[in-house]
Formats: structure tokens, sequence, C-alpha cells
């Protein structure tokens, strides 16, 4: 396994910057009347779930750390509803929601993972 120096050296967040990519990318093709809401929501929501797994590597304390991973979860959960309405207004097609939904699950289960190794090295 690799040091990990830096927030950038996690897989869990290597993930979610990929996936806020490709968020990124979806909202800028949402229609023009959904910019400053639901483009700028997805946007917000893809930055909170990066800027948090940073900021929980910057802190000192276990529970800090898991915290703000969890916090990283939460907003995953609230892209999945964002992905939810750009389906359900037909902004994106069933194979695009599958897709991203795929990739949305799979950053949750890799910050979850991270969880789980704080946890150990919090009881270690």
């Amino acid at each position: 396994m690799n040091k990990v120096e830096s927030f950038m050296d996690l897989t869990c967040w290597k993930r979610a910057r990929d996936f806020k990519k490709n968020l990124y990318k979806l909202a800028k093709e949402l229609p023009g009347y959904e910019q400053y809401k639901l483009a700028s929501q997805i946007r917000s929501a893809a930055v909170s779930v990066t800027a948090n797994i940073a900021e929980g590597f910057g802190r000192f304390n276990y529970s800090e750390k898991i915290q703000f991973a969890r916090i990283s979860r939460a907003s995953l959960l609230e892209l999945e509803d964002h992905l939810l309405t750009c389906l359900d207004a037909q902004y994106i097609n069933e194979n695009q929601f599958n897709l991203l939904h795929n990739s949305c699950i799979d950053v949750s289960k890799s910050i979850s993972g991270y969880i789980g190794f704080i946890k150990n090295q919090k009881n270690n």
C-alpha cells in the first residue's frame, strides 16, 4: 500500500474527484433555467464530497475524521436525489442515470471503506 501523505493520495478522494468532474459536465448541460437552481445544487454537493474528505484528512482526532467522511457520504445521497430529479425531468436518460448512479455508489463504498480504515486505526 502506498503511503498517504495528502488527501489527494486517498482512493476515495480520487474517485470522488472523477465523479465531481462528470457532475460538472452534467450541470453544464442542464437547461438555462436550471443553472441557478438544480445545476448549482449539483455543483455544490459535488464539491462538498471532495472538500469534506480533504478537511477531515487534516483533522488529528479520529472521530472528527470520521464525521467529515460521513458528511461527504451524506452529500452523495443528496447527489443521488439530484440525479433522480434529472431523470424524472428527462434531462438525462436511463443509461446516463445508471452510469452516474453507479459512480455515486462506488464513491460511497470507497468512503465507507475509508471510514472503516480510520476506525481500525483508532482501535489499534
